[in-house]
C-alpha cells in the first residue's frame, strides 16, 4: 500500500511539474492548476496527426506542451491553407469557451512530434465553476489568437511572399526547440496559398539575404534579426498583445 501511495504521489508530482511546460497553465494560480490537475490527460501527438477535424464535436481542450498545432480553414475541393499556430504558449479548443460545441477549423501536429495536456469539456466547466479566472486567462488568450488570424489576412492581402514568409517562420521558431525547423514545400503552399517554384524562389530570396538555410524539408534559421526585419510587421502585434494581456 506504501508504494502504491508513493506511485500516486510521484504521478501527482510530474502531473504538476508538466503544466508548467504550457506558458497558459503558468499563468494560473495555484489554487486553480490543483484544480485542474487531476483532470488533465498527458496525450502524444506525431507530426501530420490531426488533433480536431472541423464540423467534430468539440468535447476537450489541448495545451500542448511540446509541437505546434496548426490551425487550417478548407475550401471546396479540398484545398486548405494556415491560418494560425498555436503552441505550449496557449491552447486549442476555444469554440467551447465561446459556446460552440463544433470545431470551425482542422487541426494538425506540425514541425515535430508533440505532447499535450487534454482536458475534458464536463472537467473544463466544472473547474470554470469554481475558478472563473480560468475563463478569463482562456478568453485572454482568445482574443490574442484572433489578432494572429486578422494579421495572417492582412498579410496575405498587403505582403510579398517574401515577407510572409519569414513571418511564418519567425511563427515556427518561437513554438519550437532548435533553429533547424521541419517546414516542407507542402506546409509553405498551407500557409501562403502559392505554388511550389514559388515557395522555392521565396525560399531562394530569403536564402541570399543570409537569414535561413533550405534544405529538403527542412528550414534552419541562421539569422532571426535579418528575418524580423525581412517580416516587418506582419510580425509581432499579437506577440505584444500576449505579453500585454497575459504576461503583464
Amino acid at each position: 500500500m506504501e508504494d502504491e501511495t508513493l506511485n500516486a504521489e510521484d504521478a501527482g508530482s510530474l502531473q504538476a511539474s508538466r503544466m508548467e511546460d504550457n506558458a497558459l497553465l503558468r499563468v494560473l494560480d495555484e489554487a486553480a492548476r490543483a484544480a485542474l490537475a487531476p483532470h488533465l490527460e498527458l496525450v502524444p501527438f506525431r507530426n501530420g496527426d490531426m488533433i480536431a477535424r472541423a464540423g467534430d464535436p468539440a468535447d476537450s481542450i489541448c495545451f500542448p506542451l511540446t509541437g505546434i498545432a496548426a490551425v487550417l480553414d478548407s475550401l471546396e475541393g479540398d484545398r486548405r491553407y494556415a491560418v494560425a499556430l498555436v503552441g505550449n504558449e496557449g491552447f486549442i479548443g476555444w469554440p467551447l469557451i465561446l459556446g460552440d460545441g463544433r470545431w470551425p477549423h482542422d487541426v494538425v501536429m506540425r514541425a515535430e512530434h508533440g505532447v499535450a495536456m487534454r482536458l475534458s469539456a464536463e472537467a473544463l466547466y466544472g473547474t470554470i465553476a469554481e475558478h472563473p479566472e480560468i475563463r478569463t486567462v482562456l478568453l485572454r488568450f482568445v482574443g490574442v489568437l484572433m489578432t494572429q488570424m486578422s494579421r495572417t489576412i492582412v498579410s496575405s492581402l498587403a505582403h510579398s511572399i517574401e515577407r510572409r514568409m519569414a513571418r511564418w517562420i519567425l511563427l515556427y521558431h518561437d513554438r519550437v526547440c532548435e533553429d533547424d525547423i521541419c517546414m516542407t514545400h507542402e506546409e509553405f503552399r498551407l500557409m501562403l496559398g502559392v505554388r511550389r517554384s514559388s515557395v522555392t524562389d521565396a525560399l531562394h530570396k530569403l536564402e541570399e539575404d543570409e537569414a535561413i538555410r533550405s534544405l529538403r524539408g527542412r528550414v534552419i534559421v541562421r539569422d532571426r534579426e535579418r528575418l524580423l526585419r525581412l517580416a516587418g510587421d506582419t510580425y509581432g502585434f499579437a506577440e505584444a498583445e500576449y505579453r500585454r494581456l497575459l504576461l503583464g
